[in-house]
């Protein structure tokens, strides 16, 4: 991934995550993305906006915030 985004008091927003990373092309990757923010020392995500993939589920919310809550255990990372 090309660019990390850095939390702004802690938070990032995923209308961000999305701007920052064009290279991103699915829903799975997405999540990658957001696995690494929480990984960098984001505390907080904010859903401003419904990810736009062809493979994004009904329930993107859910997996979202999982990726978030996991972080570096999301991307295989030891805690």
């Amino acid at each position: 991934m090309k660019q990390r985004v850095v939390p702004v008091n802690g938070q990032v927003q995923l209308s961000d995550l999305i701007i920052r990373h064009p290279e991103v092309q699915s829903f799975g990757e997405l999540l990658v993305v957001v696995a690494m923010a929480a990984s960098d020392g984001a505390r907080f995500l904010d859903y401003d906006i419904k990810p736009d993939y062809r493979d994004t589920p009904k329930r993107w919310e859910a997996a979202v915030e999982r990726a978030f809550l996991q972080g570096p255990r999301y991307l295989g990372d030891p805690v």
